[in-house]
């Protein structure tokens, strides 16, 4: 259908974008509201024709790339690390078998996440009311979620959690409803109150936050253990990426749980940190980007002789003189990274230590 839709819209553009002043003439009324003529100057034609190539080259690495990901996937075992709310993702693709999904983080690390978050959220809910009393907006979700509150604390005891986790976390639910009432009752939310509730809630936050870290951690340090173990001699052929948006790029987990396996030597060759523009993202786009940063190394080599250049932003080197030449001629102090060789094994975040807190323990 699209294929048809696509030759009419054509055969109609051929049609009335060419010819004189008497084809236009001869036009039937029903024609009118779409017809009229045309004009393209050579340049117009040529500039087209040039920008098609561009255009037609994705079309061509599609259909290469899906040649690509199958070669790589016959050659080579994948392991795949994917951000989830649920601790992460991991599958283990091998030459010949189909793929292999590690079980699940226990489900403690979603209990621990969940109640952590709630009492986040709960500044979120205030946030645009502070200080604010003549706004009464908060009032009908604050208490909506007052009431699911409660339901989490009275059937706090019967999840899968340690007793020590569990009174923490009843303290959390506890506070969270407390504060929620006494805004309530006032009808206001002080910013007096919301800072002392987030004083009173930060040591237990963190108690969560290093259980579910714990938590995470140890189950994904066995189920890379014991990969690493069946693979045998093909662990050093093995390829791994894992996922990550803006805010989770630094100490991201899972790929510094991938690292531990890997090597330092493979950072950035074999294991790959990938960008993606939400927390989520699917198995298959996954492939595709790893597909994509591997064959674009052969590209590199075949042309340039490097097999990593491709890694870095093609146009980035001379683009770098140009912001040196262009800052000079402007009176502008130029503001650079140092220079970083193709094929680096450095870490992918940043990792240039200074002064400051650098974990939440060092806020204590």
């Amino acid at each position: 259908m699209t294929h048809r839709f696509r030759l009419v819209v054509a055969a109609l553009a051929l049609l009335l974008g060419s010819g004189g002043a008497a084809l236009a003439q001869s036009l039937p009324d029903y024609m009118a509201p779409i017809s009229g003529k045309t004009t393209s100057t050579p340049a117009d034609i040529a500039t087209k024709d040039v920008l098609a190539l561009n255009t037609g080259m994705f079309e061509l690495y599609g259909d290469a790339a899906r040649i690509f990901q199958k070669n790589i996937l016959d050659k080579h075992p994948v392991i795949l690390g994917l951000f989830s709310g649920a601790g992460g993702r991991l599958i283990l693709y091998r030459p010949g078998k189909p793929p292999t999904e590690a079980p699940q983080v226990p489900v403690v690390y979603q209990l621990l996440k969940s109640v952590g978050h709630s009492t986040m959220a709960l500044a979120e809910v205030v946030g645009p009311y502070v200080n604010n009393p003549d706004d009464k907006a908060w009032r009908g979700s604050m208490q909506a979620y007052r009431s699911r509150m409660q339901s989490a604390l009275d059937g706090l005891d019967a999840t899968p959690m340690q007793a020590d986790w569990r009174d923490n976390n009843r303290a959390i639910l506890k506070n969270n409803i407390a504060f929620m009432d006494e805004c309530l009752t006032a009808g206001a939310i002080p910013f007096a109150t919301l800072e002392a509730f987030g004083k009173k809630q930060a040591p237990l936050l963190a108690r969560n936050v290093a259980w579910a870290a714990q938590t995470q951690v140890a189950h994904w340090m066995t189920v890379m253990a014991d990969w690493k173990t069946q693979l045998g001699a093909d662990w050093d052929k093995t390829y791994g990426a894992s996922n990550t948006i803006y805010v989770a790029r630094q100490n991201n987990v899972i790929f510094s749980v991938l690292a531990q396996f890997f090597g330092p030597d493979a950072i950035n060759s074999r294991l790959m940190l990938i960008e993606t523009i939400s927390f989520t993202t699917t198995p298959s786009d996954m492939l595709e980007s790893l597909t994509r940063i591997i064959a674009d190394r052969s590209v590199g080599a075949l042309f340039f002789g490097s097999y990593h250049l491709m890694d870095y932003e093609l146009m980035g080197g001379d683009a770098r003189e140009a912001i040196i030449a262009e800052t000079k001629k402007r009176g502008i102090t130029t503001f650079l990274p140092p220079l970083v060789p193709f094929g680096s094994k450095q870490w992918p975040t940043l990792i240039t230590p200074g002064p400051g807190p650098a974990t939440i323990a060092d806020l204590k």
